[in-house]
């Protein structure tokens, strides 16, 4: 079945260089490849509606296909329902045995391969005889009224390291004309080239009166100079830390979590493909990270300690069996500060931020294996270390989606917050559960002066209740969150950048929240094309019923 959909692939794709514009006409469009996606997918041709699936990449399963664990973010299998419940258990999974729990799968995720789970989804979309053309980015789309009536699509293959591009092949090379409109992408694109309002950046503690909103205390404060000559501020600022912006705690500003790549290492010389620095390496552009060294080294108690904390900067955190990123270090594996300009840029811009990640790893992992600073044993074994082709053999080792942990997000009928992760609504359109802590990731690397000394710090890191969240309790996902306002479009639902505040969506994105909501999502939009009404305005109790029907679960018992 994976080389019947590849072959099919293989052949639009071919037809699309050929300069073959391609039209088609569905029921409806789903934009992302996402496991959302996918499940939104699925879902529709089960109701014997057409759909059609357009990913920008050429792969399958968004962050679960390129290192994410299924079950990493999953704390309560109970709160899981639908289709998605027994996806948990099968995902990845290479053994025979049908009985497998969830602590069974738990155990196995060092095991799985995002190779194999990429594998599944592919059959899974087979299976269902689902349309899927990849390779294609949006490009525009056309209205009548409030509703979007067709999209355009450009050309534009990723690269050979899994990086997007800046330009496209082919401009519209392909248009599709639909019914309903569903935007289970990562980045929001159908969503803002729609004209649908959306936000980004973190909200102030008074915009939903959320007490952990804005801008958040300094953490991992550090004792290092961050001027070019060391203690002099006219000599201007090393790379890799910004000037403080002066907001006060609990302020909003434009700034996001830190994105990073899921991904493998290996010395394994049959399976290792070597890390070699970027074209532009230059060693003074890590010159913070050589301070953060000598730092390390003075305030280990012993050799151990040393070498764990030189690991926490490169590789990382070794989650299960792929690295991610390390909020005990200062420094890690990827660039802070820049994630805000990707969430709302041009095509361009994604391209030269995503295509900075690599380049960043690229040179860190080449100044640890270089420096003079950095101990001959660290040196000599992070040298040994290249990325493992075995799970992205078409990348040359690198994954093919960055984890993009949150761009823009809807301003809908309904936005989810801090209030929500806490138990402290009433939630009358449930379409799933969400249970996780309130999540963030560090947002800035930033200076400071404090009594007459300089420091380094990074700011915007929080997990707040752990794994379980604040209350242990899972909270339900409104139907009003994933629409957007009646006035700016009737046949768009938004799965994954859900309608949420930087608090809200700290929790609630995590990718089984996001399978279940692409599910609720299919069923809502084969609800609108059999009422033959907007999205806004579907009979939610005949909606609610067909969701409990298929086993969803819509409120914590």
């Amino acid at each position: 079945m994976k080389n019947i959909t590849l072959t099919i692939a293989f052949i639009l794709t071919f037809n699309f260089l050929l300069g073959q514009n391609v039209k088609y006409n569905t029921d409806v469009l789903v934009y992302g490849a996402t496991p959302s996606g996918i499940m939104a997918a699925i879902t529709i041709k089960k109701a014997g509606r057409s759909v059609i699936l357009v990913e920008p990449s050429r792969w399958v399963g968004g962050i679960l296909g390129a290192g994410l664990k299924p079950t990493q973010d999953m704390p309560n299998y109970e709160a899981v329902g639908g289709t998605t419940r027994q996806l948990m258990l099968q995902l990845g999974i290479r053994s025979n045995d049908p009985s497998l729990t969830v602590d069974d799968v738990l155990k196995l995720n060092k095991e799985i391969s995002p190779k194999d789970i990429r594998e599944d989804f592919l059959k899974l979309l087979n299976d269902y005889d689902v349309t899927v053309i990849y390779d294609h980015r949006i490009s525009r789309t056309v209205k009548i009224g409030n509703g979007i009536k067709d999209v355009f699509f450009d050309l534009a293959p990723f690269d050979d390291y899994g990086c997007p591009v800046a330009a496209a092949k082919i401009n519209d090379n392909l248009q599709i004309k639909s019914k309903i409109f569903i935007d289970a992408s990562y980045d929001g694109e159908l969503m803002a080239r729609a004209g649908v309002s959306n936000r980004i950046g973190r909200e102030s503690v008074i915009d939903y009166n959320e007490n952990l909103a804005g801008v958040r205390p300094y953490d991992n404060i550090t004792p290092i100079s961050p001027f070019v000559v060391p203690d002099d501020p006219k000599s201007g600022l090393l790379a890799l830390v910004e000037n403080d912006h002066g907001k006060q705690q609990g302020a909003g500003d434009q700034y996001t979590q830190a994105y990073n790549f899921r991904f493998y290492v290996t010395s394994d010389p049959a399976r290792r493909i070597e890390i070699t620095p970027p074209d532009n390496y230059n060693p003074f552009d890590f010159e913070l990270v050589g301070r953060y060294v000598d730092y390390i080294k003075k305030i280990s108690k012993d050799n151990n300690e040393l070498n764990e904390r030189l690991s926490w900067i490169f590789p990382g955190w070794l989650n299960a069996a792929e690295y991610n990123y390390q909020r005990r270090s200062l420094i890690t594996m990827v660039p802070l500060g820049i994630n805000h300009l990707y969430a709302d840029g041009d095509y361009a811009t994604k391209a030269r931020i995503w295509k900075s990640y690599q380049d960043y790893f690229r040179g860190l992992h080449y100044f640890l294996s270089t420096d003079e600073r950095v101990p001959k044993e660290f040196k000599q074994k992070t040298a040994s270390l290249g990325l493992d082709k075995f799970h992205h053999p078409e990348t040359n080792g690198w994954p093919h989606q960055l984890y993009v942990r949150v761009s823009r997000r809807l301003i809908g009928l309904y936005t989810i917050t801090e209030h929500d992760v806490y138990n402290k609504t009433h939630i009358e359109d449930p379409i799933g559960l969400a249970q996780y802590g309130i999540d963030t990731y560090p947002a800035r690397r930033i200076w400071f002066e404090r009594n007459d000394s300089v420091y380094v710090a990074i700011e915007g890191n929080m997990f707040v209740g752990g794994a379980k969240g604040p209350t242990n309790v899972p909270y339900p996902i409104p139907y009003r969150a994933i629409v957007p306002q009646k006035h700016e479009c009737t046949n768009l639902l938004i799965p994954v950048l859900f309608s949420s505040t930087h608090l809200g969506y700290a929790s609630a994105r995590m990718e089984p929240t996001f399978m279940i909501v692409g599910e609720s999502a299919g069923v809502a939009a084969v609800h609108a094309l059999e009422e033959n009404v907007p999205v806004q305005d579907i009979n939610i109790e005949s909606y609610l019923n067909k969701l409990r029907e298929i086993g969803q679960r819509l409120y914590w018992e």
